[in-house]
């Protein structure tokens, strides 16, 4: 089976270098099958802005189209309904 679409929305991780959380995620996301792409804080400017101008000290950041969820909020529960994935 091919990498899950997520109903034509991108689906973006903003991380850092040597981060667990943010590994757990992209691996989450790798063992559901969704296409996604990461972004490292660090490296990519306009990402680091981006993060920043919504006022997210934390990383990782998951933005499915225009919802961003960090923090507490990158629960499985509210990840998988984000996503849709049963």
């Amino acid at each position: 089976m091919g990498a899950r679409r997520v109903a034509g929305k991108s689906v973006i991780v903003y991380s850092t270098p040597f981060c667990p959380p943010c590994e757990q995620l992209k691996g989450y996301l790798r063992a559901h099958d969704v296409d996604f792409v990461a972004k490292d804080l660090m490296m990519d400017e306009d990402a680091a802005a981006f993060i920043e101008s919504r006022n997210i000290r934390s990383s990782p950041v998951l933005q499915v189209g225009d919802v961003l969820l960090y923090g507490l909020d990158l629960g499985p529960e509210k990840v998988d309904e984000l996503l849709g994935l049963d």
